[in-house]
Formats: structure tokens, C-alpha cells, sequence
């Protein structure tokens, strides 16, 4: 590029096109230093190299035609102003491409040099002006989203405050209570909560609106987290009068998710769904397997309230939304359960949307990934296109010390770090962990061997647990090993169905390990 001059790249296929535009731009501007590229392929690699003042873009080209021509120049260089030069005068491609993106669009052979000069200028004062309001627009994101979360931060402490010391008053640790007493403060106990819970969710749509939530992925059982969240809103259900149940289907295998944020989905929308359903009416959870997305299950909160219009289906996933037209008792919130639903879904990769109709009720579904255990399994159940002779499963169970204090998170990756040496990557596989968060851990691990070579294993993880004293200060362990009963080696089905009997032999295997965890008598 000459010294002081503009860079303009011109992408046109045409030589006599071409040659027109850079004598127009001869005859307005003097500095203007013009790269031409013939086809689109070589315009987006010539923007690697440099970045222009300005692109000039022909939409037909041998590599590319139509919209899609600057939709991809826009993706590669967005900051970077577009000028389209049609030979198709067509006023709603025109418009169809200025919403898109697009600066202007000029119809071949009908402008002057003033003309292309007015709309190259025009362009580039637009482009810049975008620009500047889109930074602006971050910095005032930014600037909200810190002031929101230290606002939050510092109102849950006197809240907190508040919340401990009615409570102590309430259980009548501060003396007797009257009974007119007891009322008032109950009224204060109930809009303390509802005042963290406001809090909360404020804190967490910032920082989901931010990209700062994490999701700990684990193959969890979807019914125990419905079971458990019907559980929750139970009393809440019956105090309005409202039946709550649950509906699961036994087919569903794991399913790949975060077990405390999708309970955090699922109470979000259950107690959407008590809001604004009538007394005598009803909220029904329901889980099921959907032909067409089998590697997804479907969840379906479907409630028998008024209904949504269809301006305000198209907004109640919005930040901040609320239905106007909702009755004062069921706006008691900030209007931000279904924005942090849906994004707490799409970090699981999932959809979430609703279906409703006026007067005749609403249904919110959401959909999470289902572990393929088959998937996972298929390279260490097989040889050489054949079930391997013996396969074998090894449970550990990590329980904490009754006076653990220490961060739990880091006491599991401390054990599956002292696990992986003791399998082989090719032959053996360790488990997603299963479960929910917290205190103790369910690992199952399969290996490639029989029952006398499981208890090799089995041994060996022992003792490379045994020799760690940093695990043996913060928990317990207990190791068991099975062999699996695999099909019959004549059997003439295809290997990918065998290998998917076993994987629903393990599954069920891994289900009992985790209910025998979760059962108070163990």
C-alpha cells in the first residue's frame, strides 16, 4: 500500500467492471490505492493479509453468489465497511443486504465518480459510527453487570442479617411470641426470602448474561432430579390447592449434565407453572425419549393455568420479561427464572421452548444430552470387529471423613488423578461420575478382563489410593469388582447391538452402585 494512501480491496470478477471502478475512483480520489480480487476465495484471504479501508463486492462470482457472498465477508472482516456494486437493480436485495450488514448497494454503470466517492465516505462514517456505538454499548453492559453484582453482593449480608434474626425470634429463642406477633413476622420472614431469591437470580443472570457460569457435566439420573424437585414444590403446590406429579419414563438411560443446574431448571419452571395455575388445577413433570432426536431426552413442565398469547411466547425468555397482563400475585419476581433457564440449557447444548394457548394452559419443554455409554464403550468392548472374550466392572466408592473440611472438588480430581495410571487407555475406561455433587463419589471403571484379572486391577487401585495421604486424611474407600455376562460368542447379530446389550447391562449396573450410595442404610 502507498504511503498515505487508502486501502481499498475491490473483489469483482469482471475485467471491464473493474477497470470502470478504479477510474472512478481515479477521478474522485488521488490516494486511493486499489487491490483487486476475482474471486471471493481470494478477497477473504487477501483480508487476512491486510485489512482495507473498504470493500467494493461484486455478489456473483465464480466461487459464490447472492446474499451469502457478503454474509461471508462480513463474517470474516466485520469492522470492515461493504459497498456492493450489482449489476441487478433490485430494491429488495438492496434493503435485504443493508439490514444484514451492508453499507450500501450500487447498481453497476448508473453512478458517477461523485456518486461511488459520496458512498464510499458515507460507508466508511456509518461503519465507524457502528462501531463506536457497539463499544459503547459493551462499556455500559459492563459498567451494569459490575454495579448489579456488587449491589447484590452487598445487599445479601444485612439481608442474611435479618433472615437469621427473625428466624431466631420465630423459634422463639428470643422469648415467647404472640401470636399477632408470630403473623407479622412471618410476613417479614416470607419477603426476606423472596428479596434473596430476587438477589440470586439477579446475581446469576449476570453472570450468565456475562458467559460466567460453568456447568460440571456427570451422568445423572433425570428422574431422581424430577422426583426431587416435585418433592421441593410439593407443599407449595398443596398449599394453593394445585396437584404436583411426576411422569418418567424407565427407558431413559443417563443423561450427560449438570445434576444441581438442571434441578435448578426444573424448580424454575415448576414454580412458574404453580404461579400462575388457578387452585383445583395442575403441574405435571414428565420425561420421556422422542423418536425424533434420540440422542436427547425430552422434560416437559405442563401446568393447567391461563395460557400464554402468542405476542408474549415470543418474550418470556427475554431478561427482565414479564407477561403484563398477569395478575399482581404472580408478580413476585424479577422476570429472570426463564432467561437463566435458557441459558443454563444451552450450555448443556440443549433447546428449551413452550407451547401454549390461550385458556387451555402451557407446557415449557427443555431437552438435555443422553450419555451414549455405546459410543464410549465401542472401542474397548471390541477387537477386531468382534465382543472382546471378558469384560469386567470396577465400582469405587469415596466417602468423606466425618470431619472433612476441605474442598470435596478437589479431593475427587486428587483420586481420579491417582486412578488413571492404574487402567489402560486402550482396553479400560473410567466412568463419567455419577451422580450429583457432593460429599462421596460413585466411580465405576471397565476393564478389558476377566474376574481374576478385575481383582489384579482392583489391587492395584487399592494400593495407589492406600499410598496417598492426602486421601486417606479426607476420606474412605471402598473397591469392588464384577465380572459382566456378556452374549454368547455364536451369536450372529451385529457387533454394534451387542455391544449396546452390554452398554445396557453396565448402565443398569452403574444405576444400582448409585442407589446403594444414596440409600441411608448403606
Amino acid at each position: 500500500m502507498n504511503n498515505g494512501s487508502t486501502h481499498v480491496l475491490l473483489i469483482e470478477d469482471n475485467p471491464g467492471d473493474a477497470d470502470l471502478v478504479r477510474l472512478r475512483l481515479v477521478e474522485a480520489h488521488s490516494d486511493i490505492a486499489v487491490s483487486c480480487a476475482t474471486r471471493l476465495s481470494t478477497g477473504l484471504a487477501s483480508l487476512v493479509v491486510e485489512t482495507p479501508a473498504m470493500v467494493l463486492l461484486d455478489l456473483n462470482l465464480p466461487d459464490s453468489h447472492g446474499a451469502e457472498t457478503y454474509r461471508k465477508v462480513l463474517e470474516a472482516a466485520p469492522g470492515v465497511p461493504i459497498v456492493v456494486l450489482s449489476g441487478l437493480d433490485d430494491e429488495e436485495i438492496a434493503v435485504s443486504a443493508v439490514h444484514q450488514g451492508v453499507q450500501d448497494y450500487l447498481v453497476k454503470g448508473s453512478f458517477d465518480s461523485k456518486q461511488l466517492a459520496r458512498a464510499m465516505r458515507y460507508a466508511i462514517e456509518r461503519q465507524a459510527l457502528l462501531t463506536s456505538l457497539d463499544m459503547s454499548r459493551r462499556q455500559q453492559l459492563q459498567f451494569k453487570n459490575e454495579f448489579l453484582s456488587h449491589v447484590s453482593h452487598e445487599l445479601r449480608t444485612p439481608l442474611t442479617c435479618i433472615h437469621q434474626f427473625v428466624s431466631l425470634i420465630l423459634d422463639g429463642l428470643a422469648g415467647k411470641v404472640i401470636p399477632e406477633q408470630r403473623e407479622h413476622l412471618e410476613t417479614v420472614f416470607r419477603s426476606v426470602n423472596q428479596l434473596r431469591a430476587m438477589i440470586t437470580d439477579l446475581l446469576e443472570a449476570t453472570r450468565a448474561e456475562s458467559g460466567k457460569i460453568t456447568i460440571e457435566p456427570r451422568c445423572v439420573v433425570i428422574g431422581d432430579l424430577i422426583r426431587q424437585a416435585v418433592a421441593m414444590l410439593q407443599s407449595t403446590a398443596q398449599a394453593k390447592g394445585i396437584g404436583l406429579e411426576a411422569g418418567i419414563d424407565t427407558r431413559i438411560p443417563f443423561v450427560y449434565a449438570d445434576a444441581n443446574r438442571v434441578l435448578q431448571v426444573l424448580t424454575n419452571l415448576v414454580e412458574n407453572a404453580i404461579k400462575f395455575t388457578p387452585a383445583d388445577g395442575s403441574v405435571m413433570v414428565k420425561a420421556c425419549l422422542t423418536e425424533g432426536n434420540p440422542d436427547f431426552v425430552q422434560v416437559s413442565v405442563a401446568d393447567t393455568g391461563r395460557g400464554i398469547s402468542p405476542e408474549a411466547k415470543a418474550l418470556i425468555f427475554e431478561r427482565l420479561y414479564q407477561d403484563p397482563n398477569s395478575v399482581d400475585d404472580s408478580r413476585k419476581g424479577l422476570g429472570l427464572g426463564l432467561y437463566i433457564s435458557k441459558e443454563l440449557v444451552r450450555l448443556h447444548g440443549g433447546q428449551i421452548w413452550v407451547e401454549s394457548q390461550l385458556s387451555h394452559g402451557s407446557t415449557l419443554v427443555f431437552t438435555l444430552p443422553l450419555f451414549s455409554l455405546t459410543k464410549l464403550l465401542t472401542p474397548i468392548l471390541t477387537h477386531l470387529g468382534r465382543l472382546r472374550e471378558s469384560i469386567s466392572l470396577i465400582t469405587l466408592e469415596v466417602t468423606p471423613l466425618l470431619n472433612f473440611t476441605g474442598n470435596w472438588e478437589e479431593t475427587r480430581q486428587h483420586c481420579l488423578t491417582l486412578l488413571e495410571p492404574c487402567v489402560l487407555g486402550d482396553k479400560d475406561a473410567i466412568l463419567p461420575a455419577l451422580g450429583q455433587t457432593g460429599p462421596g463419589e460413585t466411580l465405576v471403571i471397565v476393564v478389558s478382563t476377566d474376574e481374576h484379572g478385575a481383582t489384579v486391577v482392583e489391587r492395584r487401585i487399592r494400593d495407589q489410593l492406600e499410598r496417598s495421604e492426602r486421601l486417606g486424611a479426607s476420606c474412605t474407600f471402598k473397591l469392588s469388582s464384577v465380572g459382566l455376562k456378556l452374549p454368547a460368542a455364536d451369536r450372529l447379530e451385529p457387533v454394534d447391538k451387542l455391544v449396546q446389550e452390554v452398554a445396557d447391562g453396565i448402565t443398569a449396573m452403574a444405576m444400582t452402585a448409585l442407589q446403594r450410595r444414596k440409600s441411608p442404610l448403606n
